[in-house]
Order: C-alpha cells, then structure tokens, then sequence
C-alpha cells in the first residue's frame, strides 16, 4: 500500500505516478488509444473520409451518461469492499488486543504457560489470515513454530481455522478445570467468537467479487466508446483528436482499472490493504500485554515451540 499524507506536497502525489502497477496499465491503454487515434484520423484525412466515417458527437453524449452510472456502481461497490475490509482488520486488532487482556487478567500471575501460548497462538492467527486471504497460508511466515506443529497445520487446508480451534480448546480445558469462572469463560469466549467472525466477513469478501454480467458489460461498454470516439471528433478537432482521445481514455480505464485493484483488498496491490503490517502490529501488541515486553527482547524459542 502507498503511504502518503493527504494534505501533502500536490506535485509529490504526482511523482507516485508511476509506482502502481494499474496506473502504468492505465497510461500503456492510454498510449495505445493515442497511436489508434493517429491511425484513424490519419486515414480520415488522407482519403478524405469524413462524410462516410463520421459519427455524430450526440451520440457520445448519450453514452457518457450511460458510462458514468456504471462507472459510478463500479467504483462504489469496490470501495465498499476496501472499506469494509478495512473495517474487519481493524476489529481485529481491537477484539485481538482484548483477548490478550482478558488473559493476561483471568488466569494466575504465576501461569507464565497459557500466556505464551496465547501470545503465540493469536499472533500467528493473525498472519495466517493475512496469507490465508492471498494465495493461502505459508507456514514459515507464522512464529514460533515446533516442528510437531508444522507437520500438524501441513495436513490442514484452513491453517487459521485450526489456530483459532487451538486457542479455544485451552480456553474450554481452564474453565473444566476451574481455572475461570462462568462469567470469564462467556466474556473469553465472545472474544474468540469475533475471530472467526471476522474471518468469515474476510472470506466472504475475497470470494464474491462483482457480479461477472456487470464486470464484462462494462469492459465491453467502455472499449467500444474509446474505438468510436476518434470516428465522432475527428472532423470537429482534427488531430487535436488525439490528446482528447488519451485523456477521455485516460479517465474511463482509470477508474475501471482502480476498481479492479481494490475490489480484492487483501493482495500486494499498491493500493491494497497492509494486512501483513497489521498482523505484525497485533503479534507486537499481544506480546507486549502477555510478556510485558516486545517480541524481539522474549525468551529463548525454545519455550515458545514447547507451548504447541
């Protein structure tokens, strides 16, 4: 994701130009429609064709209207998606931080066990879910693990799922056990709930995208505008066609383009969400409140793999 400040130097967002990988689509469509321009208006006034290819410019009027309501559902219903799964991460860290602090304040000082579990336990649902919603979950990006633990989560297809199981079932043997009472188990256990609550709003958000009708009406909608558009200005503008052609191009791809990128927010997309730094900030949190100190300064691994 590009970090920038919003009242930031003008000329300074504009150097960022370059640096996503959908506005260099955008300006490659761009130069693309330039040199079709040149060829169309180049034939038109070579053979003198005006009479026979031109279009009237009315006509683009009226699907410019068109364009921009679906232009307008395409951006909306993308943002929503970026924004709502901002929103859930964002939950994350909260409903994360708390679950820490519940066990940090139910189970014995002395229990220096359950808390090293839990550290590790939550941060590594975290990363794996960050992993789990790109191309699934990489085991050598989560922490701390022993090797049993690696062979275990090999087996699984949903390596998040079966942290959280983990994480629950030391939750239910404390409270069999008599180490929390009723009213602390209920308050935990809502905390772990959200997790996977959280989760499934994920999932559901990486795997509905857009409906397929809209996505292909709108490429073919959009494509056959910008084919046309030298054919309605050439006699009007001349080669002026041109530029007029790249920057109405310029503008329509860009916004479909953008809202492709987002509409996936979990990716490595320049604009995506930083949900690996997120789940890296929460690993950071949790063992800050667990450990009373930051990852980096923790005992030996050994003591962490133990924990499995």
């Amino acid at each position: 994701m590009i970090i920038y400040k919003s009242n930031g130097s003008w000329f300074g967002h504009l150097s960022h130009l370059t640096s996503s990988w959908t506005m260099q689509r955008i300006l490659i469509a761009s130069v693309a429609m330039g040199l079709y321009s040149t060829g169309i208006v180049g034939l038109i006034k070579y053979f003198d064709l005006h009479r026979f290819l031109q279009v009237d410019s009315t006509i683009f009027s009226l699907l410019a209207v068109i364009l921009s309501i679906f232009l307008g559902f395409r951006t909306t219903t993308a943002y929503d998606r970026w924004w709502e799964a901002r929103k859930q991460w964002g939950a994350l860290v909260n409903n994360c931080r708390n679950l820490a602090i519940y066990v940090d304040s139910m189970w014995p000082p002395a229990d220096t066990g359950i808390r090293r579990f839990m550290a590790k336990h939550i941060a590594n649902f975290c990363l794996a879910l960050a992993e789990h919603l790109r191309d699934g979950t990489q085991l050598d990006k989560l922490v701390y693990l022993a090797e049993e633990e690696i062979a275990y989560y090999e087996t699984k297809d949903h390596v998040p799922n079966f942290i959280a199981l983990r994480i629950y079932q030391r939750i239910a043997e404390a409270h069999r056990e008599g180490v929390i009472n009723e009213g602390d188990y209920i308050n935990i256990k809502a905390q772990h709930q959200s997790l996977l609550d959280i989760l499934g709003a994920c999932e559901r958000i990486k795997k509905t995208p857009i409906a397929f009708s809209y996505a292909v009406y709108l490429k073919v909608l959009v494509t056959a505008y910008a084919l046309l558009l030298p054919f309605g200005l050439s006699e009007q503008f001349g080669y002026g066609t041109i530029p007029l052609t790249m920057l109405i191009v310029f503008a329509l791809i860009g916004v479909e383009l953008m809202g492709e990128e987002i509409e996936d927010p979990f990716g490595l997309d320049c604009n995506d969400l930083p949900t690996g730094d997120i789940a890296h900030t929460i690993r950071r949190n949790v063992f800050e409140i667990l450990e009373d100190q930051a990852p980096a300064k923790q005992h030996r691994r050994e003591e962490y793999e133990k924990v499995f």
